[in-house]
């Protein structure tokens, strides 16, 4: 049977430690630039209606060191659900390629590319969600701290796909997730009910940035406007103020805390420059980390691992 990865919770608990030792082992392999190609022969399409340099450079590298050819399909290639019916592109696309990953807007159009696709659909973001991402994130927690025990993230910002998937996260592992928000921009209520019925994790929502930081492990950020939201830029602004990662707001954690940021960051805005270039900063391990974490993913997915 085929399996698609469209939520953290499509894999169990255990799946997601053992996805997270292949990460690390792969990119060891990679490291030590062995020849390593589980995915020789192999073809993945990569439909992008909403475009990411980090998403497209992470998946196209990562499954060409591993044999594999990645096909990119920009906006213009394939204007999904507008020039042609979601469950055709799924059909058609899943004919010639053995797997496809998508970068959407509609959370919807990547479920319905998974119903109708006979071959694996990996979500690379949704306007709902972003579970690549997240994986990679807890990838790069467990290599900084060796252990994700007691493990208090608290995420400032607008309540958005990255706060979702981390929810969907506390639905599989024990966290205390913080989401620091203005009232107006809180995560799904429903996705928020979710990780609390679950009972394994502690999920707070707040609307105090200062005290919610207080004895985090991580502090995580992201753009106040994502793309699609760039007209709202400046009223967000207005909206956010007091809602910067800066050097006062890390102090605030009262211990050692890392910072985290999915990037591209807007320096100046939703944190500043001294935040990024800090020693706490482990955004571009984060960054690298994608590659990794996606490359286990597939091979999860693929059942090659």
């Amino acid at each position: 049977m085929k399996r698609d990865f469209l939520h953290v919770t499509d894999f169990s608990t255990d799946e997601i430690h053992e996805t997270f030792a292949i990460a690390a082992e792969v990119k060891e392999r990679f490291k030590r630039r062995e020849e390593y190609r589980p995915f020789s022969g192999c073809t993945m399409a990569m439909i992008f209606a909403k475009p990411s340099a980090r998403t497209r450079i992470s998946f196209e590298t990562g499954f060409f060191r591993m044999g594999g050819h990645a096909l990119y399909l920009g906006p213009t290639d394939i204007s999904i659900g507008k020039r042609e019916a979601v469950k055709d592109i799924a059909r058609v696309v899943a004919r010639y390629n053995d797997v496809i990953m998508a970068r959407l807007f509609d959370h919807a159009h990547v479920l319905e590319l998974a119903k109708f696709a006979s071959v694996p659909v990996v979500n690379g973001l949704t306007d709902y969600n972003h579970p690549c991402q997240i994986m990679a994130d807890l990838f790069t927690i467990l290599e900084h701290r060796k252990t994700l025990n007691d493990l208090k993230i608290v995420y400032v910002g607008d309540g958005n796909n990255i706060v979702h998937s981390w929810l969907e996260m506390a639905c599989r592992l024990p966290i205390h997730f913080v989401c620091a928000c203005p009232e107006n921009y809180q995560p799904d209520q429903q996705t928020v009910k979710l990780a609390r019925d679950e009972g394994i994790s502690e999920i707070e929502i707040s609307h105090d940035p200062m005290h919610a930081a207080k004895d985090a492990d991580i502090v995580y950020t992201d753009v106040w406007a994502s793309m699609g939201k760039k007209e709202e830029a400046e009223q967000r602004r207005i909206d956010f103020r007091g809602f910067q990662v800066d050097d006062a707001l890390m102090a605030a954690t009262g211990k050692a805390s890392l910072f985290m940021h999915c990037l591209p960051v807007e320096r100046g805005v939703e944190t500043t420059d001294s935040v990024v270039e800090s020693p706490a900063s482990i955004v571009f391990d984060e960054a690298e980390n994608r590659m990794h974490a996606q490359n286990a993913i597939l091979l999860k997915l693929f059942g090659k691992a």
